[in-house]
């Protein structure tokens, strides 16, 4: 039990530390920005700080050939503390130039810690452990996104931006100090140069030959894109009906995750049951539904219970297509690469979401949020439409453990 418990504690707080400082690139940005007074085509550019998680495959053999896993989580911990550390400057002065660069930074340093971390779960764990804890590494990942987007929010709007960013630097330091104490040492790796640029390229090549992969990777690309181009734009439109930042706070940071994790749970649940190839045209139907009911908020302005049940809503159906998208994902898997395969699948579908939300600040300003809003939804339809038509190969509604296999994965 006591083993267990060690176990449970440093999963729980590497997936925390994994989280924050992708809430702080991906979520706590986007506030930032609003709150000092960027256009919509501004804040719709920062999507393109998902591009170091998008990429990181490319430089994932540096995490294998050069130290070990725990070295690199808790020094990358460590630097990014500091780099959080960093925006207090931009924060004094809403210098959003500055802070461009220094949230790009993070991403990057996010992303290698990520694979770092990860590699470390699947180094330490057995696969029986690997399966049995990753609704426990799902839950803390997004405990840190709620404290991200949620709490730190809350207190910038409460206090300043200043504690807001030393808050979660200080976070990051203390849990560089506990995993650098805690963590057991990493296993050794036999890993060598040659062998794992070989492993990728044959990863590569047996995922592109599986039957009816044009039709897979045209739905990875597509299913997303309605949802994506929405969601960029979800703070500024907030902050346009007059919700400051601890409103904002509330409703995405804690209403929102919370929503999120329920609709991927009973999206898990009805795949289950049902199986992917008969769930998966109504479950895009919901997530894709979701979306002209920001279009209505825009044409009608509602109070703020309105709001509030438009936004559950909203994230509820983002669930049920995450768990959607990460079976679709997992069946993917294949052979001896099958996290490698997922990886391919996870990046595909990101960059998309990446451009999309990249370039959705520039239409939303052009057109104004509710017809924004409709070509969101409009965005959404052809996803429908594949969804309709896909192939039966595709489906094999496998039900082992995989790796990656759990449905709140981070990066969608």
């Amino acid at each position: 039990m006591r083993k267990k418990f060690k176990t449970f504690r440093w999963i729980s707080s590497t997936y925390y530390a994994e989280g924050l400082p992708y809430s702080l690139v991906q979520q706590v940005s986007v506030q930032f920005f609003t709150y000092a007074g960027a256009s919509l085509q501004v804040i719709g550019l920062l999507s393109f700080f998902g591009l170091p998680w998008n990429l990181k495959l490319f430089w994932s053999p540096l995490i294998d050939l050069f130290a070990d896993k725990k070295r690199w989580l808790v020094v990358m911990e460590i630097i990014l503390g500091g780099v959080a550390a960093l925006l207090i400057w931009p924060a004094q002065h809403l210098n959003l130039d500055l802070a461009a660069k220094i949230f790009m930074l993070m991403a990057f340093l996010s992303a290698t810690h990520d694979m770092s971390v990860d590699g470390y779960y699947i180094q330490t764990l057995s696969p029986s452990d690997q399966a049995a804890f990753s609704g426990l590494r799902v839950a803390a990942y997004r405990i840190a996104m709620l404290v991200g987007n949620g709490v730190l929010v809350i207190v910038a709007g409460w206090i300043s931006w200043i504690a807001c960013f030393l808050t979660a630097a200080v976070m990051l330091w203390g849990l560089a100090a506990f995993h650098q104490r805690a963590l057991p040492p990493s296993p050794p790796s036999t890993s060598h140069k040659g062998q794992h640029w070989h492993a990728v390229r044959e990863a590569f090549t047996t995922y592109m030959q599986q039957p009816g992969i044009l039709w897979a990777l045209a739905f990875i690309l597509l299913f997303r894109a309605g949802d994506a181009m929405m969601a960029a734009m979800v703070t500024p439109f907030l902050s346009h009906l007059g919700y400051g930042l601890m409103a904002r706070g509330i409703l995405t940071g804690t209403v929102g995750t919370v929503t999120t994790i329920g609709g991927a749970l009973l999206g898990g649940i009805i795949i289950s049951r049902w199986g992917l190839r008969h769930a998966l045209l109504p479950l895009t139907l919901i997530q894709s539904l979701a979306i002209p009911a920001y279009a209505w908020l825009a044409w009608v302005m509602p109070s703020v219970w309105w709001v509030g049940v438009t936004v559950a809503f909203e994230q509820a159906a983002a669930g049920l297509g995450t768990a959607v998208l990460m079976v679709f994902l997992m069946q993917r898997c294949r052979g001896d690469y099958q996290a490698t395969h997922f990886a391919i699948g996870s990046a595909l579908m990101s960059v998309a979401a990446t451009v999309v939300g990249g370039f959705s600040g520039f239409l939303a300003a052009q057109v104004g949020f509710v017809e924004f809003f409709l070509l969101a939804f409009a965005a959404a339809l052809p996803s429908l439409w594949l969804a309709l038509r896909m192939p039966a190969v595709l489906f094999t509604d496998r039900q082992e453990s995989m790796p990656g296999s759990d449905l709140f994965d981070e990066n969608v």
